[in-house]
């Protein structure tokens, strides 16, 4: 790993923004295409900063993260940012003269309603988006229409009071986020863009820095899966996600459950004790852990952004990644009207993946 490679040719100076241990590996991905030499000295560079949410596991992984960044000679600024009523007040505040001096904002995820207000803040005339995973198809596609910024799995669903009440920040930030003559935004993304707006610059995330620095991984023979949190998120029914899973680890000899960072402990239990599989919970974004191994030769997977990103990161290996549909059945009935067709574009315009159809539960 190159001490310095992230940090030299970033000037004017940039600031990054993020909340998820995967935006934090995507800002680690820009820089690196930004400035790949090692050879070069440190410049002004980037400051990263961590805006950090309350539960265990993703402060593990971003705390990692955040080490990684630092030995590519990042500058690392961890913000308590949930840490109680007046913590989001004490952090914008701390952040503002910074906000106001950068030249550039790099964020990772532009529905976050403290990024929106950050937004209002700054004068960067230069902004990029970086990968917050299948969020950023939806927020291409949005900005391309002049649509509000709303996530995939609220849209359709009437806004509620703190929506009305946000909804001028959100507003500002919207205009920010569209190019003008004295505004350039670029979506640094690995998804597939269909749509691209107006004067923003789509630039493809490869996954070069992950490859460069860990790997190759030891294969093994059997398969590993893929956890989702569309549970939680209220798309898909609890009992019909466990009895796909356990489906699915009876058909292809999955052995190991890689859960998401947002998946609850109960949930996991059961898995656990009605299939078998072996829960882990990883301490870096997959993409890392698959890239240093050992992996499954098969790696099975629900509609996510890892069906996009794990080819990438594995190009050259001889892992195959293989995603299941949604069946229809198993959405909730408070799930978004476009749920399905959101999830099935998800899959449908993956590359590099086999496509299992949706299983039938034992």
């Amino acid at each position: 790993m190159s001490p310095h490679a992230g940090t030299a040719g970033l000037t004017p100076h940039t600031l990054a923004f993020v909340e998820s241990p995967v935006q934090l590996l995507n800002v680690l991905e820009w820089a690196h295409l930004r400035a790949p030499r090692a050879e070069e000295a440190p410049g002004g560079g980037l400051t990263l900063v961590v805006l950090s949410p309350t539960d265990p596991m993703t402060r593990g992984q971003l705390r990692r993260m955040a080490d990684l960044a630092r030995d590519e000679g990042h500058t690392v600024r961890w913000e308590e940012a949930r840490g109680g009523p007046a913590a989001p007040f004490q952090t914008i505040g701390g952040l503002t003269g910074l906000l106001r001096k950068a030249d550039r904002i790099v964020m990772g995820d532009p529905f976050s309603r403290y990024v929106q207000l950050l937004l209002t803040i700054t004068k960067a005339r230069d902004l990029v988006v970086v990968d917050d995973g299948t969020a950023t198809m939806e927020f291409v596609a949005q900005l391309a229409s002049g649509e509000r910024l709303v996530r995939w799995h609220r849209k359709g669903g009437r806004p509620g009071p703190r929506d009305l009440i946000f909804a001028p920040v959100s507003s500002v930030a919207r205009r920010r986020l569209t190019p003008s003559t004295r505004r350039k935004v670029e979506v640094f993304s690995s998804m597939p863009i269909e749509t691209t707006p107006e004067g923003v610059t789509i630039t493809a995330n490869a996954f070069a820095w992950t490859r460069a620095t860990f790997g190759p991984p030891r294969i093994t023979k059997g398969a590993d899966m893929v956890g989702t949190s569309l549970v939680e998120t209220g798309v898909v029914d609890n009992d019909r996600y466990l009895e796909a899973v356990a489906t699915l680890a009876k058909t292809h000899g999955a052995t190991r459950y890689f859960a998401h960072r947002r998946e609850s402990t109960e949930k996991l239990h059961r898995l656990a004790v009605d299939t078998g599989l072996e829960i882990v919970r990883p301490d870096l974004p997959l993409e890392l852990i698959a890239r240093r191994g050992p992996i499954g030769r098969t790696i099975l997977s629900f509609p996510s952004t890892v069906v996009h990103t794990l080819p990438l990161a594995l190009v050259g290996t001889d892992v195959r990644v293989a995603v299941c549909d949604i069946d229809p059945a198993w959405l909730t009935e408070n799930a978004s009207p476009r749920a399905q067709g959101f999830l099935s574009g998800v899959t449908g315009t993956a590359r590099d993946v086999h496509r299992l159809s949706a299983v039938t539960a034992a």
